[in-house]
């Protein structure tokens, strides 16, 4: 049997921080990598195309609407696929996914619907001394996306972005309480598929500071869920030059659980990654 081929999806907007490192450091693991850019008006852009020429699976898409998104991989459902979402704020240990990768072309995981990692919510990040500070998952979420399109025969209606909601129809043998919760069996230091989510962090360079600081950014379900006063409120805000804040109370109930941890993440910033020889 052929092994499966693992297919990167990252949505972005306004991401030229981060953008750069996210993708060199999960080339290598996928074999295609689908940018779906939701109109940025930073470098973000120009860096991803940039990235593009440089490694051929990196694929540029300009999207107007979230949900077009999920349309750049609904047609995977049913193939022998594996789908992993990444945001533009993700930055994943590139040295820790060749060795899952080779897990997932093994099939050690094909039994599962959705696999999911463990991650570090930063609230600090040193990359001279490639120290990083934050609240670890568990016992904070973790919010990697791993799924095993093999198991579905269609996901429809997703809800306004890849892989949230929709209608899924899943295969015979095959339903959603089939999650495989990694970081419940290995801790940071020897887990495989780890995240730096950088959710508390400046994502753009275009990014205003407020009051002494960043306030986090809204996401794509923050700006769905707006009503129309919402909505005119942000506009409003943006008018007047005030950040639009994600909602904190939200991610300081998901992303800031247990105590303020301090970790190692030298293999997040290698230098020279990735061995273009390998590419």
């Amino acid at each position: 049997m052929a092994s499966p081929q693992i297919i990167g999806i990252v949505l972005v907007k306004d991401e030229d921080i981060y953008i750069e490192r996210v993708l060199k450091n999960i080339v290598l693991f996928c074999d295609v990598i689908l940018v779906a850019d939701n109109m940025s008006t930073d470098q973000t852009a120009a860096k991803v195309q940039a990235l593009s020429r440089r490694y051929p699976s990196i694929r540029y898409h300009r999207i107007e609407h979230l949900y077009q998104s999920h349309d750049l991989i609904k047609g995977y459902a049913g193939r022998d696929v594996w789908v992993f979402g990444v945001d533009g704020d993700e930055i994943y240990d590139p040295v820790g996914l060749q060795i899952f990768r080779r897990q997932l072309l093994d099939r050690e995981y094909d039994a599962w619907w959705v696999v999911f990692g463990n991650v570090l919510h930063c609230t600090e990040l040193d990359t001279e001394k490639k120290i990083a500070a934050g609240y670890l998952a568990p016992p904070s979420r973790s919010m990697t996306k791993l799924y095993n399109f093999r198991a579905i025969e269609r996901w429809e209606r997703s809800s306004g972005e890849r892989l949230h909601g929709g209608e899924i129809l899943f295969r015979p043998g095959y339903k959603k309480e089939l999650r495989c919760f990694l970081y419940e069996e290995h801790p940071w230091h020897q887990a495989r598929l780890r995240c730096l989510h950088m959710c508390f962090s400046r994502r753009s360079s275009l990014q205003q500071s407020w009051k002494g600081g960043y306030v986090p950014r809204p996401n794509p379900a923050d700006i769905l869920s707006r009503t129309v006063l919402q909505t005119m409120g942000a506009h409003l805000k943006q008018w007047l030059r005030i950040p639009v804040q994600g909602k904190q109370e939200w991610k300081g109930n998901k992303y800031t659980q247990g105590p303020l941890e301090s970790v190692d993440v030298a293999d997040f910033f290698i230098e020279d990654w990735p061995d273009e020889s390998l590419c």
